[in-house]
């Protein structure tokens, strides 16, 4: 996928501003920065849901404003933060649903996307869920099912909202490394974070942004630095390296 000199505005107030990069299949991408420095809009501009006031998104040569809703979700899946939905439907309902662009606007799911869906939840390692309400596993239970439903939907970019967000340290661990996995499958993975040890950990490339705009872009050692995180955050943070700089853990400057 390819974003090019993308901009956008809500009326006179510009959000983003000349936004570029890249990420290939078989990649994990983290968008780092702060609250309100625009990645949910470049993640609506991404699944055709904003149209920039110029530039554009691509995926595989096509520009995102010009595929139409049953393209787009056959190119990207969107997974969104663990949360606990209205109706406690089941687990398999809720990988099954991933599944609706591939049927007809009333038509029941068929014997292919109920085997898309259980060989999701195999992969995952959750078809002991299958039954279960979703409203009542655990949050890193939810994000696994969300995943999977992103899988059975077979788009091969997956973008994700904060999937780590609210979870506690052995789910975070979990919902990580499932996702990383995926990229070793040919999967173009693109996350948004606040956490720049765990972008720098998973990552293949990390876009940094800071008002708007791009303030880095590359992998992790040529973009997780003490002043750009600094800068980012507002904050005087030392970036410390561990295990041959295999690992960066950012610190307050003053801890010592």
């Amino acid at each position: 996928m390819n974003v090019e000199n993308l901009s956008f505005a809500y009326g006179e107030h510009g959000v983003l501003h000349d936004v570029s990069f890249s990420v290939d299949y078989g990649e994990f991408l983290s968008v780092l920065g702060p609250n309100g420095v625009g990645k949910s809009t470049l993640f609506r501009c991404m699944l055709g849901l904003l149209t920039p006031s110029s530039g554009a998104a691509y995926v595989d040569g096509r520009r995102v404003a010009e595929m139409s809703a049953r393209e787009l979700a056959y190119a990207i899946a969107y997974i969104p933060q663990s949360h606990s939905p209205v109706f406690n439907y089941s687990v398999y309902d809720m990988v099954l649903m991933g599944t609706t662009a591939q049927t007809g606007g009333f038509a029941s799911p068929g014997k292919r996307q109920r085997s898309l869906t259980n060989k999701a939840l195999r992969r995952l390692g959750i078809e002991h869920l299958a039954d279960r309400g979703y409203g009542s596993i655990s949050g890193g239970e939810r994000q696994l099912v969300l995943i999977a439903r992103a899988i059975a939907q077979e788009a091969k970019i997956l973008v994700m909202d904060e999937p780590s967000a609210n979870l506690d340290y052995g789910n975070r661990m979990r919902v990580m490394q499932t996702v990383q996995g995926l990229t070793r499958d040919g999967y173009a993975v693109i996350q948004s974070t606040h956490d720049p040890d765990q972008a720098y950990l998973y990552s293949d490339k990390i876009l940094a942004l800071q008002g708007g705009r791009v303030a880095a872009f590359g992998t992790p050692k040529e973009t997780v630095s003490s002043a750009l995180i600094s800068a980012l955050y507002g904050v005087d943070v030392e970036v410390c390296s561990m295990r041959g700089d295999e690992i960066r853990v950012c610190i307050p400057a003053d801890s010592h």
